[in-house]
């Protein structure tokens, strides 16, 4: 297999004269119904450098239209004026999370060329989960005139050996350090470190290693097309950068393999890495009668005829909470269930509006507002991910989070696309 994940023109600011705790903010998909949270940030950020101006926090996407000139704007100053280039580079990061944990992750780009969200692709690299395409063009309009884009994007290895990050960390002190400092709201900390050719060549090599026909077939019982990189984060940011990179293809022909658009930022990290949790994506529907809903979930589980047992979902609302079984389920998995009935509620019901939250506090919190349901449920066994998209395709879209909202990646580094 062609290698697929390089070294990268990183850019940073110079952390002796910029806040790095001001400077990183949360990946844009996150608090989307809290927009106290983006309050706070605001607040805290005040006048100085921030990626906050760099970047779109959905929470804001109504405002897409009047925001993204002056996002690009903002990054055209911060060329200018913030940040400094380090070219040819690979960064290590060790993230202590907000329980204080750690986690390690690769900083580099990715080639789009390897990368297929559509569901079936064979592809090295691929999404988790199911792509909702009327999410793509709003991220495009963002991306298409932006001089830099920012990652949030986090891409899973299956390395149960270790032997792609690991190694690395067990020499990052003798690493020279690119930044080191605590993150706002509750994020916990980042220290990174750029890599040395012995560390990039380390990487190549353990890549390699992981793709060959020979380990895919130990691994997963079979043989199959090299499944390098799943997306775990940041699927539809992934796929945005892709379908950019197909606008100026179609513009440019095979020079367009030479436009850095065809590579794309991206933080890489053990699907094994203790640091590493998956945690259930819940469901709140807003705009409802919640009995009225739990009664029509009630009648199309008894019409299931499928052979998955077991499954069942806990309901909150205001007043009150009610377990729902979903006996003789079709889809493996409970979340599966539950979006399949989600997504013929809300179009029999245009007034209700479902939200995708991380973490069962806040999913308490929303559900208990006037006209709102929540729904809880088991997540998936994070050891199921990679041989589950390689038989049966992209999960349903929000199956799992990587951790808790603020564990998040935070926006820090940044690259030129044009």
């Amino acid at each position: 297999m062609k290698p697929c994940f390089f070294p990268a023109d990183i850019h940073l600011p110079d952390f002796t004269r910029t806040d790095g705790r001001r400077w990183s903010v949360v990946a844009c998909d996150q608090f989307t119904s809290e927009p106290e949270y983006w309050a706070k940030a605001v607040a805290e950020v005040g006048d100085a450098p921030s990626t906050l101006r760099l970047t779109l926090p959905e929470v804001w996407l109504g405002e897409a239209e009047t925001r993204i000139p002056a996002i690009n704007a903002a990054m055209h100053d911060a060329l200018r004026d913030v940040l400094v280039c380090h070219p040819g580079k690979m960064l290590f990061l060790d993230r202590t999370q907000s329980d204080g944990t750690h986690r390690l992750g690769i900083i580099g780009a990715v080639d789009l060329e390897a990368y297929d969200y559509t569901r079936g692709a064979q592809t090295p690299i691929r999404a988790t989960e199911g792509t909702v395409l009327e999410r793509i063009p709003p991220r495009v309009a963002i991306r298409r005139d932006a001089p830099l884009e920012l990652p949030h994007v986090m891409l899973l290895i299956d390395d149960p050996a270790r032997t792609v990050i690991e190694p690395v960390a067990a020499r990052a002190s003798e690493l020279e350090q690119a930044y080191d400092f605590d993150l706002m709201l509750g994020g916990g900390h980042v220290c990174g470190r750029w890599l040395d050719e012995a560390a990039v060549a380390g990487i190549n090599a353990a890549l390699a290693g992981l793709s060959t026909p020979e380990t895919m077939e130990a691994k997963y019982g079979a043989a199959v097309e090299p499944l390098l990189f799943a997306v775990g984060d940041g699927n539809h940011s992934l796929a945005s950068a892709k379908a950019t990179y197909e606008e100026i293809k179609a513009k440019l022909g095979d020079a367009a393999l030479e436009h850095p658009s065809r590579y794309a930022l991206c933080e890489v990290v053990n699907l094994h890495d203790e640091g590493l949790g998956f945690e259930p994506i819940y469901r709140v529907v807003f705009g409802v009668e919640p009995e009225a809903l739990l009664d029509e979930l009630e009648a199309y589980a008894a019409g299931l005829g499928g052979n998955v047992e077991g499954q069942q979902v806990e309901a909150i609302w205001a007043s009150g909470s009610r377990t729902v079984a979903l006996p003789h389920a079709v889809q493996q998995l409970t979340v599966g269930t539950l979006q399949a009935f989600l997504d013929g509620y809300l179009r029999a019901h245009p007034g209700a509006e479902v939200d995708y939250i991380h973490g069962e506090g806040s999913l308490r919190a929303l559900a208990a507002q006037p006209g709102a349901i929540g729904f809880l449920f088991d997540g998936m066994e994070k050891g199921q991910l990679f041989k589950t998209v390689l038989f049966d395709g992209a999960l349903p879209r929000k199956t799992f989070s990587m951790g808790h909202a603020e564990d998040k990646r935070y926006y820090l580094e940044a690259r030129k696309i044009k």
